[in-house]
């Protein structure tokens, strides 16, 4: 059995033009079960570039943090191609990739407070100080465009107070665009669990968004 590859073998390379998403994630996934390895690394490097924006786009939601962001979603790139085998091509490769990038995020976030508290005592919101999301400029006015950064903020902070499942199907659901089916699969919540969650979030994040202006 060939051995899985090593994290500094995956590069992202061009998006290939042979065919969409799907069919490369299916052939990807014909070469790994014939033990083709050099092969579906290659063509791996193809789907990494189709995904690499949004995922470190995601990542950076949850982690506040560029670089960290960027370790993370290498890391679930990496983690993906290994349990390749698994993939159900029947599904969206999308889908089941958010699903392990979510999880790294997670699994990031909760050492980051065990080590903040370990090392200074911060509690639950010491990752508080991590900069702003940046945004498009568009025609606002300067007073406009910090008011819009102010408030996008204080959205940030109450999201990052959000319990796990209701801050993941909250991000996912709202500011990643993705259907409660979507949330469900990426999940692996039932779609019932997903808008509970979803009502939850939004009613604790309004609650939050109201305090702000007591």
């Amino acid at each position: 059995m060939s051995s899985v590859p090593k994290a500094a073998a995956i590069v992202p390379g061009k998006v290939s033009p042979t065919g969409p998403e799907p069919e490369l994630a299916a052939e990807i996934h014909v070469m790994v079960m014939g033990g083709r390895w050099n092969e579906a690394r290659e063509r791996y490097g193809d789907l990494v570039a189709v995904h690499q924006r949004r995922a470190s786009r995601l990542a950076y939601y949850y982690l506040r943090d560029a670089a960290e962001a960027d370790e993370a979603v290498q890391d679930a790139f990496v983690k993906a191609f290994s349990h390749f085998a698994s993939y159900d091509r029947t599904r969206p490769f999308e889908i089941w990739f958010t699903r392990i990038l979510v999880n790294a995020c997670l699994d990031r976030v909760k050492a980051r407070k065990r080590r903040l508290r370990w090392q200074v005592g911060l509690g639950e919101h010491a990752d508080d100080r991590f900069s702003a999301d940046h945004g498009k400029p568009g025609h606002t006015s300067p007073e406009d465009a910090l008011l819009q950064q102010e408030r996008a903020e204080r959205l940030r902070a109450a999201i990052r107070e959000l319990p796990n499942r209701q801050r993941t199907v909250v991000v996912l659901s709202h500011l990643d665009g993705r259907t409660t089916r979507e949330v469900s699969e990426a999940t692996g919540l039932s779609e019932s669990t997903v808008r509970v969650h979803l009502f939850r979030g939004l009613r604790r994040l309004r609650t939050l968004m109201s305090r702000e202006h007591v």
